[in-house]
């Protein structure tokens, strides 16, 4: 049986990473593996954001993995 997560929209980084989605305001990732991220978050569900880079590729990230975000000014 699969359990399926609200996206509660209420959450306060849900609201940021959606922003960040609308606007396409690219954003730095550092995992916890220390490896770092940076492009533009192409979607979020209750456990992965897609984030697409400057050569278009994309990369779906467990959200479990993320240290921090950081939008690119």
């Amino acid at each position: 049986m699969t359990m399926i997560t609200e996206f509660d929209t209420s959450l306060p980084s849900i609201r940021q990473v959606q922003i960040l989605i609308k606007q396409t305001i690219p954003a730095e990732f550092k995992l916890l593996t220390g490896d770092i991220i940076t492009g533009r978050v192409l979607w979020q569900d209750p456990h992965c954001v897609c984030i697409v880079d400057e050569n278009s590729e994309q990369t779906t990230v467990w959200k479990q993995a993320i240290a921090y975000i950081k939008p690119k000014s």
